[in-house]
């Protein structure tokens, strides 16, 4: 009997799911502080987690969006595919570990360092697994590859700036997830294209 071609639905399928419970891991970190404490209090020894939640909420949020484009078109999938994305994902979920110490330890050289050192690690198999799909594809990766390359580099920058700036090196990896939030040119312009017109335009004409 014929092998069949091996489907991407899924790889796209388990992907969601996992960063579903990585994202729902992060969340019920966040605990409602012990009645003694109070509510004003509470608030201002909650926020640091909350804040710190919400940046590793936008940087997962960020390989979502982007696993979304990438696989869009992808009709079958190869062995080096599968592994590269159980490895993207596999990093992914050491994010709540880090955005749990940094929210609980309190910003410090070292547990900037480690949170910076989390978010850098899934951008090494993503470059990966962005190569082998596009040369599978014969499709440039959204936002191209020298973005990947530039952001990977602001990671793994973050890490030992730590130590001489904990602000900075949190502000290198905000840098990084305010670049990925502006949609790509190629989205921009695919989205114009599929945009129907507007029937009081139209009828103005």
């Amino acid at each position: 009997m014929p092998i069949e071609p091996l489907s991407s639905s899924r790889l796209e399928a388990f992907s969601d799911g996992v960063i579903a419970v990585i994202i729902t891991i992060m969340v019920l970190e966040l605990r409602v502080p012990a009645r003694e404490v109070g509510n004003l209090a509470g608030l201002h020894d909650v926020l640091p987690l909350v804040l710190v939640y919400l940046l590793s909420f936008i940087v997962v949020g960020i390989y979502w969006v982007n696993h979304h484009y990438l696989i869009d078109g992808l009709k079958q999938v190869t062995h080096g595919i599968l592994w590269s994305n159980l490895a993207v994902l596999f990093c992914l979920s050491l994010v709540p570990v880090g955005t749990n110490w940094l929210g609980v330890r309190g910003i410090s050289s070292f547990s900037v360092a480690l949170y910076s050192a989390v978010c850098a690690l899934p951008s090494i198999p993503w470059i990966t697994l962005s190569s082998l799909i596009c040369n599978h594809t014969g499709k440039a990766p959204v936002g191209g590859l020298l973005k990947q390359v530039i952001s990977t580099l602001l990671y793994v920058g973050a890490i030992p700036l730590a130590y001489v700036s904990p602000y900075i090196s949190l502000g290198m990896i905000g840098l990084v997830a305010i670049v990925w939030l502006l949609p790509p040119r190629e989205i921009v312009e695919l989205t114009r294209k599929s945009t129907p017109p507007n029937p009081h335009d139209l009828h103005s004409r």
